[in-house]
């Protein structure tokens, strides 16, 4: 690419030579199977883009299969408890995007119908649905000229144009946001959105090893032609995360069933189903005790375990507490639920709660 090419050129003719380009590859080498592409219904690719956010494609096809032969309709995804969609998300990660998609065909059901709308404001305002998420359900189901701009857009544009800084700051991604405006074509803008999706998945990936061989656009690569490519995007300002420590009980009573309450409905594993938690400090019996008015036969400590969330490491010590059977008539109420391991239906679990059940109590 001339190193002028930004002043002899104009952006709609750079446009439309870089969507062509990007297009032509898509259909001898992007994906074309993808199990939500081709229906023209907004629905099955609304509930993809959702659970694409922050998560891979590979694990998210067996969830999306499992989910729609489920709720095949915006209105049965509606009609459907919490605990049936909680369950059916459960090990995706995120929940807060399994409330929203639930509330949000609520909201399409009462207020549209059952009937996704079609027109741009009224997707945004839907829980969870954002402007790119909202460009994406109409470009790829219905056609729309609406760009997108995902974490492999942005990787792109990034690259090509050598955007510099995190692009969760503001002028950044109001740059980017510039660039695909003026980079959606007016025709093919859902095969165009798809294509940008799959050069950044497929070509334009992360760190220093993007296969810009392959890549149709590589004229235009600033990030290629400094040999800067891992310096786009720019990483987010890294910062330490505070630690919080947390004991998980799992209560087992003289039946082996397992004593879990189920999370409030905001913050982290919102509407899931838990295991007790206490503080680090203190006796263990007289916590149970005071809390359950049951008493502990037994109580064993097992090793620490760190999991990770956006804004906080949670290290957990899980113990194992045989409690007198007596404990289940007192226990036993709302938001919280004796649970017989390979016997009985439960909700979305918190996943680092079941593989403890399995790696712990599994043979129970």
């Amino acid at each position: 690419m001339d190193e002028n090419i930004s002043i002899k050129r104009s952006f709609g003719e750079i446009r439309d030579d870089f969507s062509n380009r990007v297009i032509d590859w898509h259909t001898r080498n992007g994906r074309h199977d993808l199990p939500w592409q081709g229906a023209g219904d907004p629905y099955p690719v609304w509930v993809s883009e959702v659970m694409l956010q922050q998560t891979r494609v590979d694990t998210v096809i067996p969830y999306f299969h499992r989910f729609m032969a489920c709720f095949p309709s915006i209105r049965a995804l509606a009609d459907a408890s919490d605990d049936e969609v909680m369950r059916l998300w459960s090990g995706l990660g995120y929940y807060a995007r399994a409330r929203n998609l639930k509330r949000a065909a609520e909201r399409i059901r009462d207020r549209h119908g059952g009937l996704f709308p079609q027109g741009f404001d009224d997707v945004v305002a839907l829980p969870g649905i954002g402007r790119s998420t909202a460009g994406a359900i109409l470009s790829l189901a219905l056609g729309q000229v609406q760009p997108i701009l995902d974490g492999n857009v942005k990787r792109v544009l990034a690259r090509c144009f050598a955007v510099e800084g995190w692009p969760g700051s503001g002028a950044t991604l109001r740059r980017l946001w510039q660039l695909a405006e003026g980079l959606t074509p007016a025709a093919k803008t859902g095969v165009y959105n798809q294509a940008m999706m799959d050069l950044g998945a497929m070509l334009c990936t992360r760190g220093d090893s993007p296969a810009c061989g392959a890549c149709p656009v590589a004229d235009y690569c600033e990030a290629l032609r400094s040999g800067r490519q891992a310096d786009y995007p720019a990483p987010k300002p890294r910062r330490t995360l505070p630690v919080q420590e947390r004991r998980l009980l799992m209560l087992i009573d003289g039946k082996g069933a397992l004593l879990l309450e189920r999370r409030p409905p905001s913050g982290i594993w919102g509407g899931l189903w838990s295991l007790p938690e206490c503080d680090m400090a203190g006796d263990v019996g007289g916590w149970i005790e005071s809390r359950f008015d049951a008493r502990a036969l037994s109580i064993e400590a097992m090793p620490a375990r760190r999991h990770t969330f956006s804004h906080f490491h949670l290290d957990y010590v899980p113990v194992l507490c045989r409690v007198e059977a007596a404990a289940r008539r007192v226990m036993d109420g709302k938001g919280r639920v004796w649970y017989n391991i390979g016997q009985d239906e439960i909700g979305g679990l918190a996943s680092p709660v079941a593989r403890l059940i399995e790696e712990y109590l599994g043979g129970e």
